[in-house]
């Protein structure tokens, strides 16, 4: 009886040593892939704002290449600029293009950046489902923004570090948002659910969050709707009011839009360009189909007819 426990004891720190050797080896065989174009590990820094379709990119990317392991942080647009300017974070993905200045400081470092646009996103302005605003105009938004008109509602958008804020500060010509109305909150989650929760609220967020929402906040997604939008400047549409979708977007009628970027200062043909390329070719142009954003080119359709 005793030899049998003795037998069961040793065969039990057996498998434990056998599993974590398993599992050292594993690690070990992880950190040694050898990095190309669909192996090995490297970090990406992304604006939080697009981690629905970012997330979505890379969930398929690594399940085509299994030995792809891409580590994405996602951080408010300035810190994820901080990180990359000034940390050993080689690939970012932001919605804009890099600035003369932020160019050259990257070259001083000998970092020069491969800037490839993959998507384009819009701006949408959402209200709550019972709320009887259904429209405005580009001069009304940038009113609101400046505080130049009359108005009880809250206006809420994600936190005051995002691409969102700076987005609407350039569009406004406001470099400060100090109205009493006006209200950064954390996320775009957060815009969402206050809105669903507030009829007196309008809020800014990225469409991105709208279409095909995680199961956390799809309930608030249904209890919001989308403002239609005109601006009085177009020279094609003066007279016309839009709401954002990949038709409005390709066609430029939706005057509230953003791109996405991926900038690439590895230096090498590893995993960075490997993701790069993914984004921009056929498959990944049709992930961001699928998702309701514009991709940056249109995969072609075959439809073969028979007689």
């Amino acid at each position: 009886m005793m030899m049998n426990k003795i037998r069961l004891a040793l065969t039990g720190v057996a498998l434990i040593s056998a599993s974590l050797i398993y599992s050292c080896s594993q690690k070990d065989k992880k950190a040694e892939l050898k990095e190309d174009f669909t192996s090995g590990t490297v970090k990406f820094i992304a604006d939080e704002s697009f981690k629905p379709i970012i997330g979505e990119e890379e969930y398929i990317f690594e399940s085509l290449f299994e030995n792809a392991h891409p580590e994405i942080i996602y951080r408010s647009e300035n810190e994820a600029l901080n990180l990359f300017l000034n940390d050993s974070i080689r690939v970012a993905i932001l919605s804009r293009e890099p600035t003369a200045d932020e160019i050259k400081v990257l070259k001083s470092r000998n970092l020069p950046p491969d800037v490839s646009r993959f998507a384009i996103d819009a701006v949408a302005l959402i209200v709550n489902k019972a709320s009887a605003d259904t429209l405005i105009t580009v001069q009304e938004i940038k009113k609101m923004l400046n505080g130049d008109t009359k108005t009880d509602k809250n206006i809420v958008f994600d936190n005051p570090n995002s691409s969102l804020v700076r987005y609407l500060k350039d569009f406004s010509g406001n470099k400060e948002f100090k109205q009493k109305n006006i209200y950064a909150l954390k996320s775009n989650k957060e815009v969402i659910e206050y809105v669903s929760k507030h009829e007196g609220a309008i809020g800014i967020t990225g469409f991105s969050w709208l279409n095909d929402p995680d199961a956390d906040y799809a309930a608030a997604v249904k209890n919001v709707k989308i403002v239609g939008v005109k601006d009085e400047a177009s020279k094609s549409f003066p007279n016309d009011y839009f709401k954002p979708s990949q038709s409005t977007l390709v066609l430029k009628q939706y005057p509230l839009s953003r791109g996405l970027y991926i900038i690439n200062c590895s230096g090498k043909m590893g995993l960075g360009t490997g993701f790069a390329s993914f984004l921009l070719s056929d498959r990944g142009q049709r992930i961001i189909l699928k998702s309701g954003l514009l991709p940056d080119s249109i995969p072609a359709r075959e439809i073969n007819i028979k007689k």
